[in-house]
């Protein structure tokens, strides 16, 4: 297996993971951030299956931080409540951020020994979304184990005054 194929299987991977995870947790706004996140898990299986075929391909500028802030911008009123978060909810999360972690080493890796400008575009954008992924999720664990001090740290508003 070459890259290309290992990389399409860790999407593959990645999607039925974020798809079963949707289904379980009980946390409205986890749910839908598993399918935003599985969303872009199919487009990057698509990058990579144009890439194998030798299409051009094009990688749009799709930014998974700003499709998540969305979700959770309508979810606004909810999420001010403290979240009881189970515990499968949480470990699913934990086990999110490894994926993200590995998969974003992984395609560090693969860019190093990348030897077309198309394989080192691609994976210079799975990279940087697979950070996103990252920060998403730990930020997301960070809220539903510790609502309270998560809304001191990210909102700022006693710290900075606002």
């Amino acid at each position: 297996m070459n890259a290309l194929e290992i990389a399409g299987k860790m999407e593959t991977d990645a999607i039925k993971f974020y798809t079963e995870a949707a289904a379980r947790t009980k946390y409205e706004a986890g749910k839908k951030m598993f399918l935003s996140i599985t969303e872009d898990e199919k487009r990057h299986l698509e990058l990579i299956g144009q890439l194998i075929k030798g299409m051009n391909i094009t990688i749009r500028d799709v930014s998974p931080v700003q499709k998540v802030k969305t979700v959770f911008e309508t979810m606004k009123d909810s999420m001010m409540q403290k979240v009881a978060a189970s515990k499968d909810d949480l470990e699913a999360f934990k086990i999110a951020m490894e994926m993200e972690k590995e998969g974003k080493a992984f395609y560090e890796r693969f860019l190093a020994a990348a030897k077309t400008e198309k394989e080192k575009a691609l994976f210079t954008r799975l990279i940087e979304e697979e950070r996103q992924h990252y920060e998403i999720f730990s930020n997301t664990y960070s809220h539903l184990s510790d609502t309270g001090n998560w809304f001191l740290w990210e909102e700022r508003g006693v710290i900075e005054g606002g």
